[in-house]
């Protein structure tokens, strides 16, 4: 592994050899919610329209929850455009059909099951580095342009791409997650928890390279990864870390601390 970039090398070896699970859960929280909130009255609703077997009272109830309780295509469009519930009685009837074969029981249990974790997990590592954890402060963006001290920057996504955009040659239209100052020099980030192997988190694992492979800014470019990733073995993103990825900064949020200091 010499050829390896050294905080790749340290990550896998902090996820091979130390308690990095354990650590790891000081960035990544990810204790499963509980079922989502049900407000009663509405609910009760919910319940009289499926027992009166009116459709449209059904649709309606149930595109005010937070899930609805089937997959299907349309029903995005019916949030979207209320009244074309009462317009489209057919795509309405299709639905409510599914819905009453679900039974009442089921689609309350559907409609208040937990958040993906993997919908959970994005605000955490910013909330991790807002407690210093990196020891420096998080900064607002008014005062982080006032100094050039080191410091991280505290705005959402979208700022820091604006901020990018404005101040390092960044050219995509994709947020960041990390922007920070040490020892003069700009750094900016992407931040993701690789809970599995398969589609999505290759595209998540993707998705971090195109900023590592933007030749055009003019900051330090890193991935933070964690997860997954660092099992060793033949799954996609680890082959890619030591392959074609090997000289990139890439590294675990347990070691960015070390890396930013070394700057």
């Amino acid at each position: 592994m010499n050829e390896l970039n050294p905080w790749i090398e340290l990550s896998i070896e902090y996820a091979n050899q130390r308690s990095y699970l354990d650590d790891l859960f000081q960035v990544y929280p990810t204790i499963p919610d509980g079922i989502r909130e049900m407000n009663e009255s509405h609910w009760e609703e919910i319940e009289t329209a499926f027992q009166e077997k009116n459709n449209i009272a059904l649709i309606k109830g149930l595109i005010k929850l937070n899930l609805f309780p089937i997959k299907d295509s349309y029903v995005a469009f019916l949030k979207k455009d209320k009244k074309a519930i009462e317009r489209n009685p057919a795509t309405v009837a299709r639905i409510s059909g599914r819905l009453y074969d679900m039974g009442i029981k089921m689609i309350r249990e559907r409609s208040s099951e937990p958040k993906e974790t993997n919908r959970q997990i994005g605000p955490l590592f910013k909330r991790w580095i807002n407690k210093k954890a990196l020891g420096v402060d998080s900064l607002k963006m008014a005062d982080f342009l006032k100094t050039t001290e080191n410091a991280i920057l505290d705005a959402s996504d979208t700022e820091m791409m604006n901020f990018a955009r404005e101040h390092l040659n960044y050219n995509r239209n994709k947020g960041l997650d990390f922007v920070a100052r040490f020892n003069g020099k700009y750094v900016i980030g992407e931040a993701k928890f690789l809970t599995d192997f398969g589609g999505h988190q290759n595209a998540q694992f993707d998705d971090a390279m195109k900023l590592i492979e933007d030749k055009d800014v003019k900051a330090i470019k890193i991935a933070i990864l964690d997860g997954i990733i660092y099992v060793k073995g033949g799954n996609k993103m680890y082959k890619n870390l030591i392959g074609k990825y090997k000289n990139e900064n890439i590294m675990s949020a347990l070691v960015l601390r070390e890396f930013l200091y070394q700057i």
